[in-house]
């Protein structure tokens, strides 16, 4: 029972470490082991009375925990490190792999845990900070968590995947989101799928702020993702300078679905009476972007 907790201690930790980038996993094992080593070189002072013997025991077993760990916690580091680099070129891989193909059924063949990490690659390739949370399996909860770099506030956003093919996914998947949403303040949500979504489910998100991302929509959105990353520096618009007028609905695209995008003016929520880039296929896409 001890070994089979102690293992499952370690693979806590080298899970925890693989969700970081790799070069956050090589310095967390640089400086444990620096850590531990300067612990583990410390003498241990004999007592000089009779009251300092329990100290003398502690920093006995402090010196040994830290001998067999100053090797034990830099090699979890360093394999969860490992595990990260080996995710991170995964997911790339299944991003061009679905890019390249003209039909959506290359989503088809994948596992719940190779969809969630194509979605949450795709979500980074549109700029967004991506934690994976693992929502506990197919029908786990919220599988990822997103922030936007610059946005103020902290906002963040929450997704759910649904690795589910053989049927629609239904309105109360996105009540669940909506409601796990409110609960911990999020400003909005995704659901994304493989398949397709309910008539009901699509009305219940139009005028909340859950988007719907279907099969055919993510593939669009994976292609157009990948053809960004792809392009050269010198062929992306440069960055507009200050006076330089508001871009045209029709220069805008949207990022789910790339339809052109109109103005619109937020009428309820935190953002009410604010504006925005919404998608013209609004409401089956709710694709948005900001007017900076």
């Amino acid at each position: 029972m001890a070994r089979r907790k102690i293992t499952s201690t370690a693979d806590d930790l080298l899970e925890l470490v693989a969700m970081l980038p790799w070069w956050a996993g090589v310095l967390l094992a640089l400086v444990s082991y620096f850590v531990l080593h300067n612990i583990a070189s410390q003498p241990v002072v004999a007592p000089t009375q009779s009251g300092q013997m329990g100290a003398m025991v502690t920093q006995s077993i402090w010196k040994s925990l830290a001998t067999a760990g100053q090797y034990i916690l830099p090699f979890i580091c360093l394999l969860g490190a490992v595990t990260s680099a080996w995710r991170r070129r995964e997911r790339k891989s299944l991003v061009a792999d679905v890019a390249r193909s003209k039909a959506t059924d290359a989503l088809d063949g994948m596992s719940w845990r190779e969809f969630e990490m194509l979605v949450g690659e795709g979500f980074r390739l549109q700029g967004y900070q991506v934690v994976e949370t693992g929502g506990g399996g197919a029908d786990g909860g919220v599988d990822l968590v997103l922030t936007k770099p610059g946005k103020s506030g902290g906002e963040k956003f929450l997704v759910q995947c649904k690795q589910w093919r053989a049927y629609k996914v239904g309105v109360d998947v996105v009540r669940e989101l909506y409601g796990v949403m409110a609960a911990k303040g999020a400003t909005g949500g995704f659901v994304v799928t493989s398949g397709r979504f309910t008539d009901e489910a699509i009305s219940f998100a139009s005028g909340r702020n859950v988007t719907l991302v279907d099969g055919p929509k993510l593939h669009g959105l994976l292609r157009q993702a990948q053809a960004g990353a792809e392009r050269p520096p010198a062929q992306k618009p440069a960055v507009p300078v200050a006076h330089s007028p508001a871009p045209s609905a029709q220069a805008l695209a949207c990022p789910l679905c790339a339809k052109p995008m109109v103005r619109r003016t937020a009428k309820r929520g935190a953002n009410a009476g604010n504006e925005f880039w919404g998608c013209t296929g609004y409401p089956a896409c709710r694709g948005t972007r900001p007017i900076n």
